[in-house]
Parts: C-alpha cells; sequence; structure tokens
C-alpha cells in the first residue's frame, strides 16, 4: 500500500490540489525559462542537513526570521516548477517596495516557531520544497543514488542553475533544508563554491522518540516509514519500530559526517540541537563568519541578530512502549556496529 493511502486524514494530500499545481507549474515552465539568463553563483546557498525530527525545521524557521537569507516560503512553493516565476509573483505581492497605497498586506504574516512534522502555516512560513528538489533528482525506489549514477541521470546542473538564478532575484543568500541528499552531500556540494552545509544532530535518544511519535501522527501508527527512503532502507523497514528507527537515525548521522569530512571548515557547520536551543545567537556568528568567508555575502549586508535569545528543549521522555534505556541500548548497537557495514 503507497504512503498516500495510509496516511491519516490530517496528513492526506488535496487531490484537486496537485491536479492545478501540475498544471498551473507546467504552463509557466516557459516563462519560468525567461528568468535564468542571471545563473551565476552570486551568493551562498545554505544547505541544512540531518536526521528527521532533529530540529532542522526550527532551525530553518530561526534562520528564516533572522532576515539572512532567503528561503523556499509555502506561497514559493506553489511554484515548484517554475519558482523564479513564483519569486516574482512573491515579490510582488509581499516585498514592501512594491506595496501601493496598502491593497496587498494579507501575505507578510510573521514567523512563529510551531510546525506539524515539518508542516508550517503562514504565506511566507518555511517550507520543505520537497516538489522542487524531485523535478532534478530521478530517484525511485530508493531517495538515494551511487554517486556515479546520480551524475549520470539527475539534473544536477540544472538544480544549480535554477537555485543560483532564484538567490539572485532575492539577492541573498539562499537557506533550505536539503535532507532528501543526505546520503549524496558530495555530489550536491561539487555543484556550488559558495554552500555551506549544516548538519543539526540531536540527542539520538530523543531523536528516536521524537521520530516514533511522527511516525504514530502521520500514519496512524509507528511500524509505517516515514521521511526519506534511505539506501539502508531495504534492511530496516520491517523491524520492530523502535530498531528501524535508531538504524533510520544512525545510519544518516554516519552518512552526512562522511559527506561534509572533506569540506573545508568555512563550508561545513555543526549544529547540536541542544546547544542551539541555549545560544542561536552563538549559531547566527558562526553562519555569518562562513558566508563572508566564502564570499557568499558582504559583510555591510549581514543583519546585526535580534532574534530569539533562547529556545525551549523538548528532550523529555514521553513513550509508553519503550523506555529510554530501551532506546540507548539499541541506538549503541547500531552505532558501534559501524550499520554502514552492518547490510
Amino acid at each position: 500500500m503507497a504512503d498516500e493511502e495510509i496516511r491519516v486524514e490530517q496528513f492526506s494530500r488535496v487531490s484537486d490540489l496537485e491536479v492545478l499545481l501540475k498544471e498551473l507549474n507546467t504552463n509557466l515552465a516557459c516563462a519560468n525559462e525567461k528568468y535564468l539568463g542571471d545563473a551565476s553563483e552570486k551568493y551562498s546557498k545554505i544547505f541544512v542537513m540531518g536526521p528527521l525530527r532533529s530540529g532542522t525545521t526550527l532551525f530553518t524557521q530561526w534562520l528564516a526570521n533572522s532576515g539572512l537569507s532567503a528561503y523556499p516560503t509555502n506561497l514559493l512553493s506553489r511554484f515548484f516548477g517554475a519558482p523564479l516565476v513564483g519569486a516574482k509573483i512573491q515579490q510582488l505581492l509581499t516585498d514592501p517596495r512594491y506595496n501601493f497605497r496598502n491593497e496587498i498586506l494579507d501575505f507578510n504574516s510573521a514567523i512563529n516557531f510551531r510546525s506539524d512534522n515539518g508542516k508550517t502555516s503562514g504565506a511566507l512560513a518555511p517550507n520543505e520544497f520537497w516538489y522542487f528538489w524531485r523535478r532534478f533528482l530521478p530517484f525511485d525506489e530508493l531517495d538515494y543514488m551511487r554517486p556515479e549514477e546520480l551524475r549520470e541521470k539527475a539534473n544536477l546542473a540544472g538544480f544549480r542553475d535554477e537555485l543560483n538564478a532564484l538567490a539572485n532575484i532575492f539577492e541573498q543568500p539562499f537557506a533550505m533544508k536539503a535532507m532528501i541528499m543526505n546520503q549524496n552531500i558530495t555530489e550536491l556540494a561539487d555543484q556550488f563554491d559558495k554552500a555551506l552545509f549544516i548538519w543539526v544532530r540531536r540527542d539520538p535518544i530523543f531523536n528516536i522518540q521524537s521520530a516514533l511519535e511522527a511516525r504514530k501522527r502521520q500514519y496512524g501508527d509507528a511500524s509505517t516509514w516515514y521521511s526519506f527512503k534511505i539506501k539502508e532502507y531495504p534492511h530496516l523497514k520491517d523491524l520492530d519500530p523502535l530498531e528501524s528507527v535508531a538504524g533510520q537515525i544512525a545510519a544518516i548521522n554516519c552518512s552526512v559526517e562522511q559527506g561534509i569530512a572533506a569540506l573545508p571548515s568555512h563550508r561545513k557547520l555543526e549544529v547540536q540541537y541542544e546547544d542551539f536551543c541555549r545560544r542561536p545567537g552563538y549559531y547566527y556568528n558562526e553562519i555569518t563568519r562562513r558566508l563572508i568567508e566564502q564570499g557568499g555575502v558582504s559583510a555591510d549586508k549581514v543583519p546585526v541578530y535580534s532574534g530569539e535569545t533562547s529556545f525551549s528543549n523538548a528532550n523529555r521522555w514521553r513513550l509508553e512502549g519503550y523506555s529510554k534505556r530501551d532506546a540507548e541500548r539499541v541506538y549503541e548497537i547500531f552505532e558501534k556496529q559501524d550499520i554502514a557495514k552492518m547490510f
């Protein structure tokens, strides 16, 4: 049974909307091409990597709220097949430069720090933008390809050009979730000279709990796989839910660690969720320092940090079916045995 058939009603897609968006984006494709004239790499790209439920949504909401970078909004996501046209439309509707006598102010809602399984609310709230990614990535049964196969079959150059053009329209660095390529970081990094890879990681025990809860919310039971189908998916999908999720998170952390290992320091940053909650301002400074160093933003264009001083940490054990010790034990098995060599 396909995922769409077993999602709980709250998370089911709206078929009429899917049809409308496909039609709209198909018809706008030619107009989108006309905005590709300036696809030079002027601004940095910020790619947020890491496991599901590790704090990546909070992090992207925080980054969007900082004003440091542009990002895919819920409004822009409707134009996944023609994002350059969508960016112009977003500017028309929301940019103060084009506000004529306050005719249209409805889209300028504030960004809050709430989400539901990664989904945010509000026209200008950050969106995961996966439909955009999938236009260029020919993933099939798995959300992974061997490096040589991905380079041959994916449209990585098209992705690069469109993302560069998108950043150039907004005249800012462009930040987005990129976990769909957690296991193909090298291939993504090779497309950009000015890119920062941010690995958001969380205490794995509470990361496991959050992922199990997300499965339950999304599908009604914790046995159904949630999030991208990594290369270890065939070996993990039918395990006990605790083992399946622990292996999933261990595999992703291992892949991201290996993927960013060879990158120079100004192109990578590790963000520990718990520490980020304590001192987000520190990470803002670390990000801006790297963007300036790689030439992806001018120092005089960096806003002074005025965001949150801290966030509440959600690390409290809530599960009834498993104990915290159960989670610790299972994760240690995958971590110590090196999941990459287990299958």
